[in-house]
């Protein structure tokens, strides 16, 4: 007989709470400290089974529970995964949208008031073509066609000034949306005021106005946040979207008149720098936090505004106006702007009436020979622009590389034109390429006249522009008046359109070339 002592253990339930021990004895025994119990083995196995069961039970209520709790804190993981990857996705797309989001400051403004100037020079031009029904409506000689549009540059010339010194004052960005709105709604109220002379041409007064402060706020910007060797690409990127507009303009604008009528190419036009009015200003919030305390009380607001006044008074009195015009460089600057407006800007406003006449083509034909100058001057002025900037960098004096650049500007219409007028037999579209040719050639005056404002004085550049843009747009209102009067007494577009302007291309070629320079110059010192 084999004695059996109870034995305590930790381990899993799977047998008895007894070590078993078998001998060649057939009754095995347990022993506790109370008593001896003899068990038959078939009472033995039922014991076991007993135990086993309810063990077995136990465990399998144990690990069903265990299951459940890691099942649940799988869940749990998974879940907290899956918010943390959308997080993160929701966090990167927010961080990457728009794609322009995280682009530096200077070349959202940059990009911002490039489209500004695409805008604005649609509806400039909107009028060349418009000019043609609106002529055969209303019954208007050459004569008064050159004095509608020759109206725009009435308020071009007046805001030029102004719009330097506000830009000086408030900066450029907000001259600019100013700006935007302003003609963006005049030029919606041009279908309004068509049948009476008057009303027309204060609406395109307005546009002018509105139009004018544009290249003043956009020097201002260039001045302030680009540096030198980035300048002429600056520049030719902003004034390029006025190429880019006469393309656009010159392209959606034929047939939207002939589709819709002449009155919707204005009301749609004008609808676009109302639209982009609205996105600046949603840039404009998302760029700016203006502090707590500027709303704090109407007092601070009216103390703001008179501290504001008297900043602008004392600016204006603090302008070096006397050292300005003692100063050769910007005389230079001042008549080379006004020879390049004559030719750009009579141009611009009579060659799709020439394109018509002399190759008797149709409104969006004309429309589309029109288009081949500005959309040749892109192309020339991403050219010019990194050549200026990539001599600059190599040491070239910057004075010497803006007058290579406008030199080329001034001398290739000119020449162009000379060959264009002259009875060489040449047929018409071979005109229209040596115009298309000249035209765009002009446009290295992006990276010549029209970056030596910022070279020659960064802090007085938007005025220096104003006084230069001022003259500029005399031709505006001369020129363009003057081609359709020569051109009904004359019936030469010889004489009319082409004589004058390469008169001052050459005349200012040599004005350029002997007195320009885009040294700095501390204008404040000298008065």
């Amino acid at each position: 007989m084999t004695i059996i002592t109870p034995k305590p253990h930790n381990k899993p339930c799977f047998f008895p709470q007894t070590q078993i021990l078998r001998t060649n004895s057939h009754n095995p025994f347990i022993k506790t400290p109370f008593q001896r119990f003899h068990f038959t083995p078939s009472k033995l196995i039922h014991r076991h089974r007993i135990v086993l069961v309810s063990c077995n039970n136990t465990q399998q209520k144990d690990t069903k529970e265990s299951h459940n709790k890691v099942t649940k804190a799988k869940s749990n993981a998974l879940t907290d995964l899956d918010n943390d990857v959308d997080q993160q996705h929701l966090d990167g797309f927010s961080g990457n949208w728009p794609p322009w989001k995280n682009l530096p400051l200077r070349y959202k403004l940059i990009g911002t008031t490039s489209l500004a100037f695409v805008i604005c020079n649609m509806d400039k031009v909107n009028l060349s073509i418009a000019i043609i029904p609106l002529s055969h409506q209303f019954g208007w000689s050459s004569s008064t066609a050159g004095l509608v549009q020759s109206s725009f540059f009435w308020g071009y010339a007046l805001s030029q000034l102004p719009g330097g010194w506000l830009a000086k004052i408030f900066g450029g960005r907000k001259v600019l949306e100013v700006g935007v709105l302003v003609w963006s709604l005049a030029t919606a109220l041009v279908p309004f005021l068509a049948g009476y002379l008057p009303g027309l041409l204060l609406t395109r007064i307005l546009v002018g106005i509105g139009e004018g402060v544009s290249p003043s706020a956009a020097t201002d910007l260039i001045a302030r946040s680009i540096p030198l060797e980035e300048r002429s690409r600056a520049v030719a990127f902003v004034f390029g979207g006025l190429s880019v507009g006469s393309v656009l303009g010159l392209l959606f604008a034929p047939p939207i008149i002939q589709n819709l009528g002449w009155e919707s190419v204005f009301y749609l036009f004008g609808l676009l720098g109302v639209a982009w009015f609205l996105g600046f200003q949603f840039l404009e919030d998302g760029e700016t936090q203006l502090p707590a305390k500027s709303f704090s009380s109407q007092g601070n607001t009216t103390q703001s505004w008179q501290t504001s006044l008297t900043e602008m008074n004392s600016s204006l009195k603090d302008v070096p106006w006397k050292a300005f015009f003692r100063s050769r460089a910007v005389w230079a600057m001042i008549y080379a702007h006004f020879c390049g407006s004559w030719g750009h800007y009579t141009c611009l406003s009579w060659l799709p009436t020439y394109f018509s006449q002399e190759l008797d083509l149709n409104l969006t034909e004309a429309a589309w020979v029109s288009i081949l100058p500005p959309l040749a001057s892109i192309f020339v002025t991403s050219i010019a622009s990194q050549l200026a900037d990539s001599l600059i960098s190599k040491g070239v004096e910057t004075t010497t590389v803006r007058k290579i650049c406008q030199s080329i500007a001034f001398l290739s219409p000119a020449v162009c034109m000379t060959l264009s007028s002259l009875d060489l037999g040449l047929p018409p579209w071979e005109i229209v390429g040596l115009l298309t040719g000249g035209l765009a050639l002009s446009s290295f005056a992006l990276s010549g006249l029209y970056c030596t404002h910022q070279d020659i004085s960064p802090e007085y550049a938007s005025i220096l522009l104003g006084i230069t843009n001022t003259v500029g747009a005399v031709p505006g209102i001369v020129g363009v008046a003057l081609t359709g009067y020569l051109l009904d007494t004359t019936h030469s577009w010889s004489i009319s359109l082409y004589a004058p302007s390469i008169f001052f291309y050459l005349s200012g070629t040599v004005v350029w070339l002997v007195f320009a320079s885009s040294k700095p110059q501390s204008f404040s010192e000298e008065n």
